[in-house]
C-alpha cells in the first residue's frame, strides 16, 4: 500500500486516479462477442461458453429439476443467513414506495405521479472466483416488490455445467422466473438482443468485470438499458486517532480481496495510525485465503495523510468512493457533509462488509468515481414515473392564455390550436 503524506491539492486528482485499463482494446474484444451473438443467438452463446467457461452445454435452461436438487444441497444454516437477510433487504426496500399525491397546480387542473414496474429485467450475477448469491437478493427483492413481470437470471456454469446451489437457492427465495447458464459478455448480449432461448429484457443489472461492464456500457448506446456503469469494487476508510486500526486493515482487505483490479483508500488526520493499519494489513493478509488478489489489489491502494479533518472530507468526496467508512469520532457531523459516495458506514462497529450482506441497504453501487453523480440500485431502479394530469373545461379555460401565449411566443401554432378549439 503506498503511502502519501499531506499531499498539495493541486495533485488530489492523480493520486486519486484508479487503475487504468487499455479501453479500446477492450471494447473492440467485447464488440466482437456481443456481434457474433446478435447474429448466431444461441449457437454463438453456446460457442462462448465453451470458449470461456470451459463447458459445452446441451441447454442454456435451468431445469426446476436441478433447481430442487440444488435446495436441498445448502446447508440449513446458510438457508438461515439467506432468509434473514432477505427480510431486511426487503423491509428496507418495502419502505422506499411512494404513494400517489395528485397535486392541483390551479383551479381545475390536476397532476400526478405514479411508478410503474419495468416489464421484462435481466440480472447477471458473476459466478467466478466468487458466486455472488447475495446480490441475486439486491436486485430480485426490489425488482419483485416493484412489480416487474419478467425477471431473468443469467449467471457462468462450473466446469460440470452446474450453477452454484446458493445462487439457485437465492433466485428461487425471490421470485426469479427464470435461470439461464450463461456468463460473461455473451450473456450480457443475450439479455439485450435476446436469442432462441433466452429473452431480450428492457434493462440489465449487476455487477461483473471489465468485459461485462464494457458489454453493459456498449449494450446501452443500442437502447437496452442499464443500472449504473459499475467496474471493479472500491471502499475509502475515513478514519481518525479514535479507529481501531485492526478493524480498519479488515475493512480494507474486504475491498481488496474481491479482485486485482480492486483499490482501497485510507485517509486519515493521524499519522500514527496509518502506521498501525499498516502493520495490521501485513498480518491480517497472510490469514486470508485470497491473500494473493487481495494483495494485488493492495498495490493499486493508498494510504493519505491529511492535515485536518477539512482536508480529509474534500479529499474523499472529490474520490467519491463506492463504499465509504468513517471511523471516526464525529462520524454523524462528517457524514452531513459528504456529497460523493455510493453508500457510508458509521462508527467503529459499521463494516461494509453488513451493508454487503444483510443490513438492508443495496449493495449494487456506483464505482469509478461514478458516485458523484449516480445513486446505488434502489426500488426506483427497477420502474418508471409516469405522470397524469387531468383538466376539467374550467381548468382547460384558466390555463389557456398561459398556454396560447407560450405557443405563439415559440411560433408553434398548432400546440395555440389544440388549446383554442377546445374552447
Amino acid at each position: 500500500m503506498k503511502r502519501i503524506e499531506l499531499p498539495e491539492r493541486s495533485t488530489w486528482g492523480h493520486i486519486l486516479q484508479r487503475p487504468v485499463i487499455d479501453t479500446a482494446t477492450l471494447e473492440q474484444q467485447v464488440k466482437g462477442v456481443l456481434d457474433v451473438v446478435k447474429q448466431d443467438s444461441d449457437k454463438a452463446v453456446l460457442q462462448f461458453t465453451r470458449q470461456f467457461d470451459g463447458v459445452q452445454l446441451s441447454s442454456l435452461v435451468v431445469t426446476d429439476e436441478e433447481i430442487a436438487s440444488a435446495i436441498q444441497q445448502v446447508p440449513d444454516d446458510l438457508k438461515r443467513a439467506i432468509k434473514q437477510a432477505a427480510n431486511n433487504i426487503r423491509v428496507f426496500h418495502e419502505k422506499q414506495k411512494a404513494a400517489i399525491e395528485v397535486v392541483e397546480t390551479m383551479k381545475g387542473v390536476r397532476c400526478w405521479r405514479k411508478s410503474v414496474g419495468i416489464d421484462k429485467v435481466g440480472l447477471y450475477i458473476p459466478g467466478g472466483t466468487a458466486p455472488l448469491f447475495s446480490t441475486i437478493l439486491m436486485l430480485a427483492i426490489p425488482a419483485q416488490i416493484a412489480g416487474c413481470k419478467e425477471v431473468i437470471l443469467c449467471s457462468p456454469p462450473d466446469k460440470e455445467g452446474k450453477l452454484n446451489p446458493a445462487i439457485l437457492y437465492a433466485a428461487s427465495l425471490t421470485g426469479v422466473h427464470k435461470i439461464f447458464k450463461v456468463g460473461g459478455v455473451q450473456a450480457i448480449a443475450a439479455m439485450a438482443y435476446g436469442t432462441e432461448t433466452v429473452p431480450s429484457v428492457y434493462k440489465i443489472f449487476g455487477p461483473g468485470n471489465q468485459y461485462v461492464t464494457c458489454a453493459k456500457q456498449l449494450v446501452q448506446q443500442e437502447g437496452t438499458a442499464i443500472d449504473m456503469p459499475a467496474g471493479p469494487s472500491e471502499v475509502c476508510v475515513l478514519a481518525d486517532a479514535s479507529a481501531n486500526p485492526s478493524f480498519v486493515a479488515a475493512d480494507l482487505l474486504s475491498q481488496a480481496e474481491h479482485g486485482a483490479d480492486s483499490q482501497v483508500l485510507l485517509v486519515s488526520t493521524d499519522n500514527q495510525l496509518i502506521d498501525a493499519v499498516i502493520q495490521e494489513l501485513s498480518v491480517q493478509l497472510k490469514q486470508l485465503s485470497r491473500k494473493e488478489m487481495a494483495a494485488k489489489a493492495l498495490e493499486n491502494s493508498k494510504a493519505i495523510f491529511v492535515k485536518n479533518m477539512d482536508d480529509a472530507i474534500d479529499l474523499v468526496n472529490e474520490y467519491a468512493a463506492e463504499h465509504l467508512i468513517i471511523a471516526c469520532e464525529q462520524d454523524e457531523w462528517i457524514a452531513e457533509k459528504i456529497t460523493n459516495a455510493g453508500s457510508v458506514f458509521l462508527g467503529n462497529y459499521s463494516p461494509e462488509s453488513v451493508g454487503d450482506y444483510a443490513s438492508g441497504t443495496n449493495h449494487t453501487l456506483p464505482t469509478n468515481g461514478f458516485a458523484r453523480a449516480y445513486s446505488g440500485v434502489s426500488l426506483d431502479s427497477f420502474v418508471k414515473k409516469i405522470t397524469y394530469q387531468r383538466l376539467t373545461k374550467e381548468g382547460l379555460t384558466a390555463i389557456a392564455p398561459t398556454v396560447t401565449a407560450m405557443a405563439a411566443a415559440e411560433g408553434l401554432d398548432a400546440h395555440k390550436k389544440a388549446v383554442t378549439i377546445r374552447l
